[in-house]
């Protein structure tokens, strides 16, 4: 628990208490507008709670993971989980450290269409090249 009280964290619980608090105070300012008469203010009453909701998601989700020794929100690992881990044999033996990664996923390419192929892609191709040569002539010009 000595990890919550670090002068990063203290920052992180002030804004997190700053965030809900906001948030639940825009909640209930949209409430007083649309008991006013404001319909659209009822969504919005809705939906500052939410938000607010979130914030302590996200707050107790990095709590948990620094109390748990998992990585912080820097991506490094706490120094004083790594002076308790045992050393693995393949680093004691001069190894570099095996790392597990996601497969790579690549999106199948579609066979390119030859303009021999395609009579469409043919004639298209014909009126661009046209154009081209012909830059200053209109598109209801083109002789094809």
């Amino acid at each position: 628990m000595n990890r919550l009280w670090t002068p990063a964290w203290i920052v992180r619980h002030l804004v997190a208490a700053l965030l809900v608090a906001g948030f639940l105070a825009l909640g209930w300012w949209q409430i007083s507008r649309a008991a006013a008469g404001n319909t659209l203010s009822w969504a919005y009453a809705v939906e500052w709670p939410v938000f607010a909701l979130f914030v302590v998601f996200l707050w107790f989700r990095e709590a948990r993971n620094t109390v748990r020794g998992g990585p912080t929100p820097g991506g490094e690992r706490p120094v004083a989980d790594e002076a308790r881990r045992p050393e693995p044999e393949h680093a004691a033996a001069g190894r570099p450290t095996p790392t597990a990664r996601r497969p790579v996923r690549t999106a199948r390419r579609a066979t390119p269409v030859r303009p021999e192929d395609d009579p469409e892609l043919a004639a298209y191709n014909d009126y661009l090249a046209w154009l081209n040569a012909n830059p200053d002539a209109r598109p209801a010009d083109y002789p094809g």
